[in-house]
């Protein structure tokens, strides 16, 4: 049986380089000027890529070190400074009081939720995007355990202001909009 690690280094061997999230797109605008960014979980670190060009002293922390040695490759190349870490991301690697920015996209760990919070400094914003349980299609993972329910990423991120919330479900024209994904944007108080 593979570890985790290598699950997701056989992943990003065979993965292409993607956009930066829809939630860091739509929302860029309420990126500050400067700060420190964490994408973590970060993958091949299309979001880590993004917030460095805005400016953000970046890092990026992933357990896969094939998809952190590409996104060094990719910095490099955009002659763009990106801090890297690889690592199974705990509670106790999340430092209190340490980020501006915190972006998380298609991952979930409900444990770290708190850790998360705490991780962001005062005002700090955290940006997610990840799979819902109620969607369209099979794009995401199986496991209920990786699927958000209705609203959950309200409940988990409650001590955060909302400052944006998307969660298109099954409603109205199913032929428009996103199905498969909430989209949080949560600034700390």
């Amino acid at each position: 049986m593979l570890s985790i690690a290598d699950k997701w280094d056989q992943i990003h061997k065979a993965s292409d380089f993607s956009a930066p999230a829809d939630i860091l797109l739509e929302n860029y605008f309420l990126l500050p000027e400067k700060g420190c960014a964490l994408d973590l979980a970060c993958g091949l670190g299309a979001n880590a890529l993004f917030l460095a060009e805005k400016g953000l002293d970046t890092h990026a922390w992933d357990v896969s070190k094939v998809a952190l040695n590409r996104l060094q490759e990719r910095s490099v190349h955009k002659e763009l400074k990106i801090t890297l870490k690889q690592l199974h991301i705990s509670s106790c690697d999340l430092a209190k009081n340490s980020f501006d920015v915190v972006v998380l996209t298609h991952f979930l760990d409900r444990t770290l939720c708190n850790a998360i919070m705490e991780s962001l400094k005062p005002s700090g914003l955290l940006f997610y995007q990840t799979y819902v349980r109620d969607k369209l299609g099979s794009s995401g993972p199986k496991n209920k355990q990786f699927l958000l329910a209705r609203n959950e990423l309200l409940q988990l991120f409650s001590p955060l202001t909302v400052v944006m919330y998307r969660e298109n479900n099954l409603l109205g024209d199913l032929q428009y909009g996103d199905r498969n994904e909430a989209f949080f944007v949560g600034q700390k108080c």
